[in-house]
């Protein structure tokens, strides 16, 4: 995966960090912060994108519960809209994942040479 040009190498340090932001937080943000730009994009719009959907069916849920509440109407099916949102969600994590270990790969030959140990 093509990095952006001007990009210095990373170190482990920096490399582990945005493997755990990329992995626990907002799949794609670690990717951009390792100049990943075309893949921390598509992760992010894709879990984003799963994100909105899920929020969009919880929505559904809640009016269907506050419908069946306050009238005897049948409620309208709303679970294909949370398991696309949660499919669409993993797939972008699944992505970031790949990316993570292509970034904690790239970073180890990065790793500056450790010095002997003097002796006094």
């Amino acid at each position: 995966m093509k990095t952006s040009s001007d990009a210095k190498p990373l170190s482990p340090t920096k490399a582990r960090n945005c493997v755990l932001i990329n992995q626990l937080a907002t799949p794609g943000l670690g990717s951009f912060m390792a100049g990943r730009w075309l893949a921390g994009t598509g992760q992010l719009l894709l879990s984003v994108a799963g994100f909105v959907m899920v929020i969009g069916w919880f929505g559904l849920v809640a009016i269907n519960t506050y419908n069946l509440a306050v009238s005897d109407a049948p409620p309208k099916p709303a679970a294909w809209l949370g398991e696309a949102g949660a499919l669409t969600f993993l797939v972008a994590w699944l992505w970031s994942l790949v990316t993570s270990f292509q970034i904690l790969r790239s970073a180890k030959g990065n790793e500056p040479a450790k010095e002997p140990p003097r002796l006094s």
